[in-house]
């Protein structure tokens, strides 16, 4: 039997049909969420919940039975939630910026584009601006899975009293962008250090005759490269759609599963969800084996520590900071017993927040 296929017409007819149906309904759920910022405002409880997220996405997936994949769910109604909390309050959210970092991507990817998206120029002043009040949260890159962690970011912790709220890890996908015709016509490419290394063998293969010149960040790398007649830059796709730069090549990158990950930072503290994480920090006094000791706290309560690091202390010379991400929530009593045994330990520990993981495989 032959496939019967409609007229084009019927089926535009029945999208208009349904389209009519969803600002309806995109409507109503944005009166809702005004009604969930009244009862928001009178408890106090923050305009951003990841926790609630969380159940949302999750439900979703579980409802979704295709033929849109679980990623693009998720980013309509990113959206949608994005939309529908501005209607609430429009929140103001500090990214690390110029506009078209990945910390830019790492703040739509969570927030959406009905935020108030505010760049700032250094983490330090990202930081300030949080605790200030000048932005409700902020988002910072913590670590990268290639270059690893990010100091500057773990080093404001000691300096201010914001927590950690939310994480969320953008995956480091770099293109060759360009007004030239063709790869062949680039003598010059525009890119940070990051950037030039992390597309190191795919610069040797293609372009082995191209001179790199340093330019930071990625937007003024873009504009470099617009500007001369033989450049390209090294950018992520954000950056070259902000600019409106042609796409050369795509995913030059050498390592396709770089990725990198990144906090919110604010004042929330989310409730458990069963796939939680938390972040501590703390410093110990300067004899041997008390690290070995202060983290038997961990090993005693079965504590899975997922990452581990030491900063120098700013007030005291050849001390050091801790800072450990543990699986599981602040509230879990193996958790709470191995933090009370780690005090006896430590000259100070501060647990700096607990937030739904990113990471499916984290339970």
């Amino acid at each position: 039997m032959s496939e019967q296929f409609r007229e084009l017409d019927s089926i535009r007819m029945d999208i208009d049909q349904l389209d009519e149906q969803l600002v309806a309904l995109l409507n109503r759920r944005a009166e809702l969420a005004q009604e969930v910022g009244r009862s928001k405002g009178r408890d106090d409880t923050p305009f951003f919940t990841p926790e609630r997220e969380r159940a949302i996405f999750d439900r979703l997936r579980a409802l979704n039975g295709g033929p849109l994949n679980p990623q693009q769910l998720q980013a309509v109604f990113r959206e949608i939630i994005s939309a529908a909390r501005a209607a609430e309050r429009r929140l103001r959210i500090a990214f690390w910026g110029p506009a078209g970092t990945f910390t830019h991507s790492a703040a739509l990817a969570t927030f959406g584009h009905s935020a108030d998206l505010q760049p700032f120029d250094t983490i330090s002043e990202l930081f300030l601006a949080v605790e200030h009040g000048q932005a409700d949260y902020g988002v910072v890159p913590v670590e990268n899975s290639v270059a690893g962690v990010v100091p500057e970011t773990l080093d404001m912790f000691p300096q201010t009293n914001v927590r950690i709220c939310s994480e969320t890890y953008i995956p480091i996908s770099h293109h060759l962008v360009s007004l030239c015709e063709s790869v062949d016509q680039v003598k010059r490419i525009y890119a940070g250090p990051q950037p030039s290394a992390q597309c190191r063998r795919w610069l040797r293969m293609n372009l082995p005759s191209a001179e790199i010149v340093h330019a930071v960040p990625t937007a003024h790398a873009a504009e470099q490269a617009r500007a001369d007649a033989h450049g390209a830059a090294i950018v992520n796709r954000l950056c070259a759609d902000l600019t409106q730069t042609p796409v050369l090549a795509e995913h030059i990158e050498d390592n396709p599963s770089n990725r990198t990950r990144f906090w919110v930072i604010g004042y929330n503290e989310p409730a458990r969800t069963g796939r939680d994480k938390t972040s501590i920090m703390f410093n110990l006094r300067n004899r041997p084996g008390e690290l070995y000791r202060a983290l038997g706290a961990f090993v005693a309560q079965e504590v899975n520590l997922l990452m581990i690091e030491s900063r120098p202390a700013q007030r005291a010379s050849f001390e050091y900071i801790f800072f450990a991400d543990c699986q599981g929530h602040r509230s879990d009593d193996k958790f709470q017993k191995a933090v009370e045994n780690l005090k006896s330990h430590a000259l100070e520990t501060t647990v700096l927040g607990s937030y739904p993981s990113a990471e499916p495989e984290v339970s």
